[in-house]
């Protein structure tokens, strides 16, 4: 029975992605570097900051939004004209703030990790971010890692076609590969530093 226990298993693990949606595969790539890094490292904890300031922003603007189509039902239009104003208002900037956060802070990361050390108060910051441009088969990954040290980045750039095969499945081998070349190269600029 364990058998056919780790024969399902092992086939749930597979990811199968169109190789030809490019969107598609940069997802799949991008869960795919989530997991190795994640995975393999239990002295990484998963960080939720950056989702939940877009999240929270988000909310804040729905919030508004409800709040005027409210007061416009309880008091009708000509009454309600500066909440209506203001809640136009508030909600546009709240998109421009949720627009600037997006483009200039997150940058296309999809995992954010800490790694505190043992012993000692000191962290470090660990974000992989990735890029796939539309009709282009380059995938971008930049792993960074911020510390009392400050900021250094790695970047790789490989065909998707590197980490897929012919029938369209993530090869994880390959990836953890990549992930791994990356992390130990920026942990070993750490130590000779």
């Amino acid at each position: 029975m364990a058998k056919k226990d780790d024969k399902t298993q092992a086939a749930d693990e597979l990811v199968k992605v169109n190789k030809w949606d490019g969107s598609a595969v940069k997802h799949a790539l991008d869960d795919a570097v989530k997991t190795c890094l994640l995975g393999d490292r239990p002295q990484l904890k998963e960080q939720f900051g950056l989702v939940n300031t877009r999240l929270v922003l988000c909310a804040l603007a729905v919030g508004v939004a409800i709040m005027a189509h409210a007061w416009d039902f309880t008091h009708p239009f000509p009454q309600s004209k500066p909440v209506l104003l203001f809640s136009v208002l508030a909600y546009f900037a709240l998109m421009g703030v949720l627009t600037l956060h997006t483009t200039f802070r997150e940058k296309g990361t999809f995992v954010v990790a800490v790694q505190k050390d043992a012993g000692t108060k000191a962290s470090r910051t660990w974000e992989a971010s990735s890029d796939m441009k539309k009709y282009d088969d380059k995938y971008m990954l930049t792993l960074g890692v911020r510390d009392g040290r400050g900021q250094r980045e790695q970047t790789s750039i490989k065909s998707c076609a590197a980490f897929i095969d012919a029938n369209g499945i993530i090869l994880d081998n390959l990836v953890a590969n990549e992930v791994n070349r990356l992390y130990n190269s920026l942990a070993a600029e750490k130590k000779d530093k």
